[in-house]
Formats: structure tokens, C-alpha cells, sequence
């Protein structure tokens, strides 16, 4: 048995950690906030709000369903989950909505209404992008994207095509659909990707087959139930936790780690597995000798966006508001070109609003409303709380002209989150919320490496490595970097015998 750390309690640490102590070994996670859960933590105010933090779309439950499958569980066993209907909304310009409904057969009739012929053409989107999901899900996005060898599978090979790898997503959206809010509709999950539309392969429309054809879900109790689920999993395996503790170094002799200094003491272990933000690690718990990448390389990165988060705690119900609503009433080319190409804060901002005791008691007071509005902003920009308070404006503006409420003076709690908070929590580079984006020269083997190229025992996991941003990928990205240690041990161990 190998006495293994763990940095970062985010999904890809968690995961890591559970893979980990399963397979025997002691595993001790450090964590340097004060709970478990990274961008997915829950706030929980003295007036009874539960807010989450980061993710608040719960996309391909089977993913969810695999981790736990593997321990032994399923989802039920932990919590609850409800599948929304509508899905969610959208609001396009002069108070135009789209309701999307959860029952494919009735999202073809939308279609239909809106462009003649459209029903047809997204059942025939829809089946390429129900093939790229279950071969991404079930071979791509499991790979160490350690080698090309990897990818030397036939069916991969022949299937390449209709992969659609080196497609641009916007033309392939375009080919089947011109009316412009079906196009907008199609493009906004690729706009927390990291890229334009017109920079994400085609590959992508997989999210469409998640979201749209597989449902968007909601965990009762929030993603913070999801968090609370998973550390579970892990301690009932033997890992052990740390909180407000934060590694201030990884400990190198001989080209193996041997350690991490936790609050100014030395923690001995045989392995190390970080899955705090990979150029936080790189940069300041290694000497640069022992770095995967110098700073020229991250400079160089494309980055998916920060965001502007607020917290709000309401007095009252709201009598016309789903679960989710997307606020599309500008230009979403503009908004991109404002995020990715010429970075600033938007112009003409598009955002969201979740609402989640629309469907859940448990996150706000009784006769009370829990809302969270995000609006994605360049990573890198100047952060300060004049700017927060006037895109909260702008925002709140928006969302009271669509309910027809004035709810201003009924806030009990307000708290915002941008890109300062990110880089203070989590040490994320240049404030990202998402990690990498996805886009072409940045997929798989060219994601950074999961392992470290000069300490043998070194893995990495989460959002910057493979597979990639979002809850499930990171899920997966714990898995995939414990199964490359796991694999590493038993070579050192082999190899020590013979």
C-alpha cells in the first residue's frame, strides 16, 4: 500500500481520491478552502440561502452514473434527481421566448414552427450528434492523451470522419438550420467551451445530443449534494481530508516526489496527485526545473472564459421564471468576439439565470427565491466592484422587464463573484472559470500532459489536462489520472523487485 497526497477537492480530486483508496492505497487529500468541492462549493448565508457556486447544469447523467456504478452505488443512493420540463428557457430580443421542452418529439414541433422543414433536419443533427457522443463517451474521452498509440483504434480510425474533428461547429450548425434564434439556440453550449462557434470543431454538437436529447437535470439539494456524494464514496474507501490546507510545495529529490509542505510542515508520500489549477502547480509548488511547461507555453493558450457571478437571496416569489433562462436579446457573435478575440467587458452582454427553488425547498427560505445570474467575461480583465455593480444592474434591468416584477427592493442577500475571486480561491490562471477551451490545437494529446515529464510519480487532473472543462469531464479526468498512477506504482514496484 502507497501512501498517496491528493491537491484540490474539486470534481477531478474527488474523483481521483475515491479511484485511488478503492484500489487499496492511502490517500490523504489537501484542500486549501475551508470545504470540499473547488468551483463547485455551496454557500450557505445566515438567512437560509444555499447557493451554488459554480455549476448549476446537470448534462449526461450517465457519466454520474458510471463513477458511481464503479463503486458499487448508483446516483438514487445519494440523491435525488428531477428532470426539467421546459428544459429551460430562452429570451430573444422584444421579449420573443422560446420554452424548450424537455420531450424530443415536442422540440421537433418547436422547430418546425419556427422554419419550415427544421423537425427533419434536427432528428438527422441529432443522430450524428447521438454517434459523437457515444464514441467520444465511450473511447475518446477516457484517454491519458499520453500517446498517438491511442488513438491506433480501427472503428476510431473509419469513424473519424463523422467525427467531424476538423469541422468548424458553426458551419456544421448552419448546414441544417438558418433561422437566427435555432442557430443561437444550437451554438450556446459551446459558448462555455472555451471558443467561437466558428473555432469549436464540429465534434461538439455532442453537447446538443446531451442537452437537448438526454435532458437537463437538476440534483435535489444542488450540486453541492453531488460534492457531498463523492467525498463519501472516497472516505468510506479510506481517504482522508484536509481543509484549509493549503500545499505550499511538492517535494522533489531524485526525480521522484516524496512530499508536500502543508502550513509550513513536510508531508511524506510515495506519489502525488494534483488537481489543483495546472499552471498554479507548475509555476508555484514546483522549481522550474521541474516544470512540464514554461510560461511562454500558458501565454500561448486559449482560455475559456471567466464570468461574472452574482448571489441573490429574494423576499418573495417570482411568478413567472423557470429553472433556467437564457437571456439572448443581443448579439451573440458580438458577446464572443468580446470574450475570445478582442477581450473586454461585453458591450452588450448576453447572461443566465438560474433559479433553482423553482424546484427545490431546501435552498431558500419558505416564500423565498434563490437566484444566481451569470454572465461569461474574458479571463485576464480588470476586476473591480464599479463594473460588477453595473453589469448587476444591466442584468437585473433584463430580468425584471421578462418577469414583469420588480424585485430590487425585495433582496435579502446579494454577493457577487468574478474574476479576482477566482484567482484568489483557486489560483486559476488569469481568473478562467472553465479551464482550456476546446478548440482544435487544443484536443487530446495537445491538452497538457496528465503526467510529469520529470517526476516519475507526478499526475495531474482536471480542467486544463484531458479530457476537458465541465462536471463530467472532470470527473472523468480524476479516473484517468489515478488509473496513470495506479499504472505507474505497479511498474516501480515490478521494476524495485526485479
Amino acid at each position: 500500500m502507497s501512501k498517496i497526497v491528493v491537491i484540490g477537492s474539486g470534481f477531478a480530486g474527488l474523483s481521483a481520491a475515491a479511484y485511488l483508496s478503492a484500489a487499496g492505497h492511502d490517500v490523504h487529500l489537501f484542500e486549501k478552502n475551508s470545504v470540499p468541492g473547488g468551483r463547485a462549493r455551496q454557500l450557505k448565508t445566515n438567512n437560509g440561502f444555499v447557493f451554488d457556486m459554480g455549476p448549476s447544469w446537470y448534462w449526461m447523467p450517465d457519466v454520474f452514473e458510471r463513477f458511481f456504478k464503479d463503486f458499487g452505488y448508483t446516483v438514487r443512493d445519494f440523491y435525488d434527481l428531477k428532470l426539467l420540463d421546459p428544459s429551460f428557457e430562452v429570451v430573444f430580443a422584444n421579449q420573443q421566448i422560446l420554452s424548450i421542452p424537455e420531450n424530443f418529439s415536442k422540440l421537433c414541433d418547436l422547430f418546425e414552427s419556427i422554419e419550415q422543414g427544421s423537425a427533419l433536419k434536427l432528428q438527422k443533427f441529432m443522430q450524428e450528434a447521438q454517434y459523437k457522443y457515444e464514441t467520444g463517451m465511450e473511447n475518446l474521452v477516457y484517454m491519458p492523451g499520453i500517446s498517438l498509440t491511442e488513438f491506433a483504434d480501427t472503428s476510431l480510425i473509419k469513424g473519424a470522419i463523422r467525427l467531424q474533428v476538423f469541422s468548424s461547429f458553426s458551419k456544421h450548425v448552419r448546414k441544417y438550420f438558418t433561422h437566427p434564434k435555432l442557430i443561437a439556440l444550437m451554438e450556446f453550449p459551446v459558448l462555455f467551451l472555451g471558443a467561437m462557434p466558428q473555432d469549436t470543431p464540429a465534434l461538439y454538437s455532442l453537447m446538443n445530443y446531451a442537452g437537448l436529447k438526454l435532458g437537463t437535470w437538476y440534483p435535489k439539494g444542488g450540486f453541492g449534494k453531488v460534492v457531498e456524494s463523492i467525498m463519501q464514496v472516497a472516505e468510506a474507501n479510506g481517504t482522508s481530508f484536509y481543509f484549509d490546507a493549503p500545499v505550499e510545495n511538492i517535494l522533489v529529490k531524485d526525480k521522484l516526489a516524496y512530499g508536500v509542505t502543508v502550513n509550513g510542515k513536510e508531508f511524506h508520500c510515495d506519489a502525488v496527485l494534483a488537481a489543483a489549477d495546472y499552471h498554479h502547480v507548475e509555476n508555484n509548488l514546483l522549481a522550474a526545473e521541474n516544470r512540464n511547461y514554461k510560461e511562454v507555453y500558458w501565454n500561448k493558450k486559449v482560455f475559456a472564459p471567466s464570468c461574472l457571478i452574482y448571489f441573490v437571496g429574494l423576499s418573495k416569489k417570482i411568478k413567472k421564471i423557470q429553472h433556467h433562462t437564457l437571456f439572448f436579446e443581443e448579439d451573440l457573435f458580438q458577446h464572443s468576439i468580446e470574450i475570445y478575440k478582442d477581450p473586454r467587458w461585453p458591450t452588450n452582454p448576453l447572461f443566465y439565470v438560474c433559479c433553482p427553488s423553482q424546484s427545490d425547498d431546501s435552498v431558500a427560505p419558505e416564500g423565498f427565491e434563490n437566484l444566481f445570474l451569470l454572465m461569461p467575461v474574458a479571463a485576464g480583465l480588470e476586476d473591480n466592484e464599479a463594473l460588477r455593480e453595473k453589469y448587476f444592474n444591466i442584468m437585473i434591468d433584463r430580468l425584471q422587464t421578462h418577469i414583469d416584477e420588480v424585485i430590487t427592493e425585495h433582496i435579502l442577500y446579494k454577493e457577487s463573484y468574478s474574476v479576482n475571486n477566482f484567482i484568489t480561491d483557486y489560483h486559476s490562471y488569469k481568473g478562467n472559470a472553465y479551464g482550456l477551451a476546446n478548440t482544435l490545437m487544443q484536443t487530446a494529446l495537445l491538452k497538457p500532459k496528465i503526467r510529469n515529464k520529470k517526476i516519475r510519480n507526478l499526475f495531474y487532473a482536471g480542467q486544463l489536462t484531458v479530457p476537458g472543462p465541465g462536471v463530467p469531464p472532470s470527473l472523468i479526468s480524476g479516473k484517468i489520472a489515478a488509473e496513470q498512477l495506479l499504472k505507474s506504482l505497479k511498474k516501480e514496484l515490478h521494476e524495485s523487485i526485479i
